[in-house]
């Protein structure tokens, strides 16, 4: 009985707690779209505009005059992405707290893209296609025919385009016509050219609901898939289903959010599987008359007969990062979210943990947007990258080429574990617990602590215990200190929390509780006066790393109050807004909420809180007696930002 109790103690508190790891969905999502491309040769003279010129009335041979001006207007020099968001109309209604959680963290990620990636940017306003196979019942497919590949007949049943499940509006479409006799090219139009979307690159479509994938499963908080693409593969429109559930949670923070948006844009951008294909070697493109071409196949199989993606530049940082020559340093793709091909659209865990586009997101102090993924945008092509902005990947660095292997991983190393106890994630914000998880292939890694691993929060000091101090400081040591006073024989070696302070590259000071700063050669151990044991100074992991801090704590009920007042400064008001005068961005929506409605929810979430405080002190005072002790996550702070004034983004 007291068992069952402790049980539902953990059940009780799982919602209330973040997960430790996100799942990515974005190949299984990303396989049920079917991509729409502008068409190609006659058929795009006829369909990629509507608008009359007086090449289409009289078309001329393809002339080497018209062949250089089209390369001097691809070969301009990139500028920083533009990606607008757009809520379609059909989204359901947000609270004013969901909206501004969700504005908030997608134009926060959308400005960071933006400063990564640089394109050749579209000329005038962005005009998606319409799927030729939907709104066309034949094609003149008679190469004689002055009508050759245009659409003959229309289908009557066609409707509208749309994205994911999302209804693209008429105003963001190119328009079709028909052209019912072979020899004529007198036509019949079906739908208008729309105004098209300005100053735009990509187009990245909002959809907030609660799903059945987001229902099936707790750990998914977003996914997406792009829908269009241009001439050159690349993609130019997406959509980012977000699950409502994590938005109105009070476990909620940004910088998470952000993190995962960042890692779905990153997707539908460009790495995915499914568009490893389509990657383009542009690495002469500036030179005038020169155009991209195709980088053929770009994944292989390495000996051990797992996938790897094997661009230059991946190729280039992955020896870098790994200090060395070896010629097979392609980066491994994900083995265990693979498909019959072998293909995945992540990086192998093994390989490069901590990557923004490894397969499972974790807390977002210990996730880099690091070199190789960077790289791996920058040879689709599409891209001018700005690699220089890239964060420190940590894990791996400078462990050779069979580094992250299932051969080698099992071997005691500084990045690998070997046994089953205590000591301290890689990055040292976190005391860690050695463990494997399903990306792992069986190799152990030391992961933060269930509860209180953080060592920067200052809340998660126990009165000195072994001497430890938590700040914004502080890191994680493998130590055995005690005081001399302990009656303890001696402690297990496991993962302490002390200050340091920085006075050189990889070198630095530690100060244990009551003692004076000391200095930690790295890749030694010392002993501290007043204490029994030693303290271990990790070699390359502290004070090398310049971006490397930590999360700031935030108090949870400032941000509370100023939620609060967030929310009801839009009592009795009615959101409809568009970002622009022009017409084909407007979206309606609204949120209304009454001032009693705002106090019975109070009322009744006081009660509800209550009542569930009631049942766990109860509930843990059971568990207290059978002697069994349960951990749980720590609940994060959010902050909220100001509300936004406007649904469409511009960057």
């Amino acid at each position: 009985m007291p068992f069952a109790s402790c049980v539902c103690i953990g059940v009780l508190l799982l919602p209330w707690f973040p997960c430790t790891w996100e799942k990515c969905i974005f190949d299984q999502a990303q396989k049920s779209i079917k991509v729409v491309s502008p068409p190609t040769g006659q058929y795009a003279s006829a369909h990629w505009s509507l608008r009359k010129t007086a090449s289409e009335e009289n078309p001329l041979p393809h002339s080497s005059k018209r062949q250089r001006s089209k390369r001097a207007e691809r070969h301009v020099d990139p500028q920083p992405i533009r990606i607008k968001s757009w809520i379609p109309s059909e989204s359901p209604a947000l609270t004013g707290r969901e909206l501004e959680r969700l504005m908030n963290a997608v134009d926060e990620a959308v400005s960071h893209v933006s400063s990564l990636l640089s394109v050749r940017r579209v000329q005038g306003s962005l005009l998606l296609n319409r799927d030729t196979n939907k709104y066309c019942k034949f094609i003149w497919r008679n190469s004689s025919t002055l009508n050759h590949m245009k659409c003959a007949r229309a289908n009557e049943n066609y409707r509208f385009e749309s994205c994911f499940g999302i209804i693209i509006p008429d105003e963001h479409l190119n328009g079709c016509a028909v052209y019912p006799h072979p020899e004529h090219i007198v036509r019949t139009v079906l739908r208008a050219a729309g105004t098209g979307v300005p100053d735009t690159d990509f187009l990245l479509y909002v959809f907030t609901h609660s799903t059945d994938k987001c229902r099936a499963e707790s750990s998914i908080v977003a996914y997406a898939a792009h829908c269009q693409t241009d001439s050159d593969g690349r993609p130019l429109a997406g959509t980012m289903i977000i699950c409502r559930e994590t938005l109105s949670m009070e476990r909620y923070t940004h910088e998470h959010f952000v993190q995962t948006v960042i890692h779905e844009l990153f997707h539908v951008l460009g790495f995915s599987q499914k568009l490893f294909s389509r990657w383009k070697d542009c690495s002469l493109s500036f030179q005038d008359g020169i155009d991209c071409w195709s980088q053929g196949q770009v994944t292989g199989t390495d000996e051990t007969g797992q996938v790897r993606l094997y661009s230059p530049t991946v190729i280039r940082e992955m020896q870098k990062h790994l200090n060395s020559t070896h010629t097979d340093l392609g980066a491994q793709l994900e083995n265990k979210d693979a498909g019959s091909d072998g293909l995945s659209s992540h990086w192998e865990a093994r390989v490069l943990q901590g990557s923004i586009m490894a397969a499972s997101l974790v807390e977002p102090s210990l996730i880099r947007i690091d070199p190789i993924t960077l790289a791996a945008l920058q040879d689709t092509g599409w891209y001018s990258v700005n690699l220089s902005r890239a964060q420190s990947l940590v894990w791996g660095e400078g462990g050779g080429h069979q580094f992250g292997s299932v051969s080698t991983c099992h071997n005691s190393s500084a990045f690998f574990c070997t046994h089953s106890g205590l000591g301290c994630h890689y990055l040292h914000f976190h005391k860690g617990e050695c463990l494997t998880d399903q990306y792992l292939d069986g190799c152990h890694i030391f992961k933060p602590l269930a509860n209180a691993s953080e060592c920067w929060k200052e809340e998660n000091e126990r009165s000195g215990v072994n001497g430890e101090i938590h700040g914004s400081d502080s890191r994680c040591f493998i130590s055995n200190l005690t005081t001399l006073n302990n009656v303890t024989a001696s402690a297990a070696v496991a993962g302490h929390c002390y200050r340091h302070r920085c006075t050189g590259i990889n070198k630095y000071q530690i100060q244990v509780m009551d003692s004076d700063w000391l200095d930690c050669p790295a890749g030694k151990s010392i002993e501290v006066s007043g204490y029994q044991g030693f303290i271990f100074c990790p070699d390359n992991r502290i004070c090398k790393y310049s971006d490397l801090t930590p999360p700031t704590s935030r108090q949870m009920s400032d941000d509370l109050l100023k939620t609060d007042k967030a929310v009801e400064s839009n009592v009795d008001v009615m959101v409809n807004v568009s970002s622009t005068p022009h017409p084909g961005f407007k979206h309606r929506s609204s949120v209304t909420v009454s001032k009693t409605e705002v106090f019975v929810a109070a009322v009744l979430s006081i009660m509800a809180a209550f009542s569930l405080l009631s049942t766990v002190v109860l509930l843990y005072r059971k568990c207290l007696s059978a002697r069994v002790r349960v951990h749980a996550a720590s609940e994060p702070s959010y902050r909220p930002q100001m509300l936004p004034t406007q649904y469409i983004t511009n960057n």
